[in-house]
């Protein structure tokens, strides 16, 4: 039976994990907080746009499991907000237990606070992580799914601050490149300025710190959009965020709200003073991160190159997914790269032929794509998301945007990888 360690417990670390174990392989989740599932408790949104066709993908698959639990709990269904159609909310308060439980189920190892910071190679493989309370974690396959935020340095340096965000680096410590440890070198995003990294694209405000009738709208439609005052608006923030599907004007024009169990505000800050001026507003305060009223972490600061396989160019046994893997941006961005990573990572191990998925597939055509990107002058200024901006205008125009499940099974089917992923 082979061993895999996976370094990071987000979604992507998660999906890593639920393919590895259900391969029958030895899996290790080593994370260094107390959480898993990192951004997940903050984000929310899901099947939106393109999305969609994507968890379809997946389920096809057959990598359901994530999504049977987003889905399980997701309040608000079928939900088209500004700039977006057919969304799910799920309840961030209500999640991480959920898939910390299925993954105990599974029979994956989960390590909380355990930061790995360094590794043993022998030539071209990794042999073991080291942690920062001195253990050693040995593997015949590795995955890294660290993301690319913090350490609460690049915070400093390149946001506004560290604004105590759900990664908690000043109490978990901060977040170390495998890939860089294994003497590879690792990309970072551009702002428009030329300054590294991007902005998260969100922070929580506390419902009950709402109005009654915002509340009362928030929980009934799932959305709120409130204009503001012309004195208020910031469009420069939009270039900033990470997530280009919401740098669209009437995310800067209007406050807008979504109800994840908090009321997630799609901005990646707001002054609070002036957020208190708004009408409903007049008792805001934020939850996470803390200090939303400034700024938010500072992300794609540690992007490292994969083949189409998610195996690291450079080391033959390290997989990486989420963020980590590429300039991706969401969860089911990040489901998608861990279960193919974790899937191959075991199939490595065990000799078997690696798995590439097709470019008929949305899932497939964007991990190939984000790697042709590498090769053109402005790859560190771009972002990829299923649910908008480029890619997402990629999809429609190469018919890749399906809204029917039939299809897009019959797609998967027409492949050959119908359930590929527990065969």
């Amino acid at each position: 039976m082979p061993k895999v360690i996976i370094t990071g417990g987000g979604w992507s670390g998660v999906a890593a994990a639920v393919r590895a174990v259900k391969m029958g392989a030895e899996t290790v989740i080593a994370e260094k907080t107390d959480l898993l599932l990192g951004l997940g408790n903050v984000g929310g949104i899901m099947r939106n746009n393109g999305r969609y066709t994507a968890a379809e993908e997946n389920i096809c698959l057959g990598a359901s499991e994530l999504f049977d639990i987003t889905d399980k709990l997701s309040t608000h269904k079928n939900v088209d907000f500004p700039g977006h159609d057919h969304a799910c909310f799920y309840n961030v308060v209500a999640v991480e237990p959920e898939v910390r439980r299925l993954l105990k189920k599974l029979g994956a190892e989960i390590l909380l606070r355990t930061r790995v910071t360094d590794v043993e190679k022998e030539g071209d493989c990794i042999t073991a992580v080291k942690t920062a309370d001195g253990r050693k974690l040995t593997g015949d396959v590795f995955v890294e799914t660290t993301g690319s935020s913090g350490p609460m340095g690049n915070c400093m340096r390149y946001g506004n601050g560290c604004s105590m965000c759900i990664l908690r680096c000043p109490a978990f410590g901060p977040r170390v490149s495998i890939t860089e440890k294994s003497g590879l070198d690792d990309l970072y995003a551009r702002k428009p300025d030329g300054t590294r990294g991007a902005f998260s694209g969100s922070c929580k405000l506390e419902k009950s710190s709402l109005s009654k009738k915002l509340r009362k709208k928030l929980e009934s439609d799932g959305f709120v959009v409130v204009p503001l005052p012309k004195e208020l608006i910031n469009r420069d923030k939009l270039a900033k965020k990470v997530c280009r599907q919401y740098a669209l004007d009437s995310f800067a024009e209007n406050i807008i709200l979504i109800d994840t169990g908090y009321a997630k505000l799609m901005s990646p800050y707001f002054d609070l003073e002036q957020l208190r001026t708004v009408e409903g507003f007049e008792n805001a305060r934020f939850a996470d991160p803390y200090a939303g009223g400034k700024g938010n972490s500072i992300r794609y600061m540690s992007v490292g190159v994969r083949d189409d396989y998610m195996r690291a160019c450079g080391i033959d046994n390290l997989f990486l997914g989420g963020e980590k893997s590429g300039f991706f941006i969401g969860h089911t961005e990040a489901i998608t790269t861990g279960s193919l990573a974790g899937y191959n990572a075991v199939s490595q191990a065990l000799g078997k032929e690696l798995l590439r998925l097709p470019e008929s597939l949305a899932t497939g055509d964007l991990l190939t794509f984000a790697n042709k990107v590498l090769k053109e002058d402005d790859c560190l200024d771009r972002r990829f998301t299923f649910a908008g901006g480029e890619y997402f205008q990629r999809m429609k125009d190469r018919g890749l945007y399906l809204t029917d499940d039939r299809l897009i099974r019959k797609k998967v089917e027409k492949e050959g990888l119908l359930d590929i992923y527990n065969r």
